[in-house]
């Protein structure tokens, strides 16, 4: 599986992202000939070979020729879902337009199709977000992944005058997504570069497990206390097969409360994110019998499960660490039975089923209103499954 890794120590926008791929081996003609698939008008794209102290970059180098036309969100899907894109391509870049559209629709207290979006329907944004899309399929790249993102710092001019790094827009887009500020007094996250990566990358963190195959630097317009470039690795993922991410793991040994709670707070945990709970009876200070009460969950659940913890439980303290898990990738299938379709988990290396595992709500819907065991719709499906 070909893998890609976004460094993004000097920030991210829509052109970097370009100027990346075009540097990793994505053809100008090409990329020319796709976007040409859409009916737009009044723009010429070239890339050209730029350094940024001292480190050589690709600059993707878009010219708008005539007035800019506002669109909305219904206007630009409309645009890209009549091209002649391969649908996965379309299906990328409506769903990067929609998330931009959507902030941009709540900061103005406005229905998507009535905000007026300058810069979202600008030729350059359509472009950016398209040859992202674009680009990801022409390179081959069956899995992205992002480090966490430079924001900058200062302030921006715009439309609506003065507003703080990060502009509304981008704060909103990375929200989930871990962020830091240095080096810089200027914007280096815009909408269209958050909105890309929130679309394409499955987690933000230190590098994933790769053979590097190659690195491509997209430069940025500014010249920069620091260097830029948006850096991209590609490679390909570690050969089991498996995946990596990382989690977060919050803990707490609780020896004062009354049992009876137990179940509510394990409700409460999973509703606000968690990926697994579970409590480990433990014997503590002076042999007092407590348990270990531990929590697995992403890290842009941190907030909301530790007001579950402290809210519901006695804890006066927690221990967080981070852990990196492996994993096999995951798919659900729906196979039929004679008692009605239960949803299936298949746990995969590469192509390679290697687990599979009745999915215990539908495999239980099945048996409480056929009125059977459980264990009978689990023995049926996994036979259903090895016979075919």
């Amino acid at each position: 599986m070909k893998v890609a890794y976004f460094d993004c120590f000097s920030g991210v926008s829509g052109d970097m992202v370009l100027g990346a791929f075009l540097d990793l081996g994505l053809d100008i003609k090409y990329l020319r000939g796709e976007l040409g698939k859409i009916d737009l008008k009044g723009y010429t794209i070239k890339s050209e070979k730029v350094v940024r102290h001292g480190i050589s970059g690709t600059k993707a180098i878009i010219k708008i020729s005539g007035p800019g036309k506002e669109r909305t969100f219904k206007d630009i899907s409309k645009l890209i879902s009549r091209s002649g894109l391969k649908g996965s391509v379309k299906d990328l870049a409506v769903k990067i337009f929609r998330d931009i559209a959507e902030v941009e629709g709540r900061i103005h207290g406005k229905d998507i199709d009535k905000v007026h979006f300058h810069e979202i329907g600008a030729v350059d944004s359509i472009i950016d977000i398209a040859g992202a899309a674009i680009g990801l399929d022409a390179l081959k790249i069956d899995a992205a992944f992002s480090s966490k993102l430079n924001l900058g710092s200062g302030s921006i001019k715009c439309d609506h005058g003065f507003l703080p790094v990060p502009a509304p827009a981008t704060a909103a887009l990375l929200k989930g997504m871990p962020v830091y500020s240095q080096g810089a007094e200027t914007e280096l996250v815009t909408p269209t570069g958050a909105a890309i990566l929130k679309n394409i990358s499955k987690s933000f963190g230190p590098f994933p497990e790769m053979t590097v195959l190659d690195i491509g630097y997209g430069a940025g317009d500014k010249e920069l206390p620091i260097p830029n470039l948006l850096r991209v690795f590609t490679g390909r993922a570690a050969s089991s097969g498996l995946l990596s991410d990382k989690v977060i793991e919050i803990e707490t040994n609780i020896d004062d409360m009354n049992p009876e709670l137990y179940g509510h707070v394990l409700d409460k945990l999973f509703a606000s994110g968690a990926l697994d709970v579970f409590i480990i009876p433990v014997y503590m200070k002076k042999t007092r019998p407590g348990n270990l009460l531990k929590v697995i969950l992403d890290e842009k659940d941190v907030d909301k499960i530790l007001s579950v913890i402290f809210s519901e439980t006695t804890s006066l303290g927690v221990r967080i660490k981070e852990s990196w898990r492996k994993k096999l990738r995951r798919e659900n299938i729906r196979v039929k039975t004679r008692f009605g379709e239960v949803e299936l988990k298949l746990g995969k290396t590469g192509d390679k089923v290697v687990n599979i595992s009745p999915e215990y709500e539908s495999a239980r819907k099945i048996a409480i209103e056929k009125n059977i065991p459980l264990k009978t719709v689990y023995d049926e499906v996994r036979k259903i499954y090895f016979s075919r």
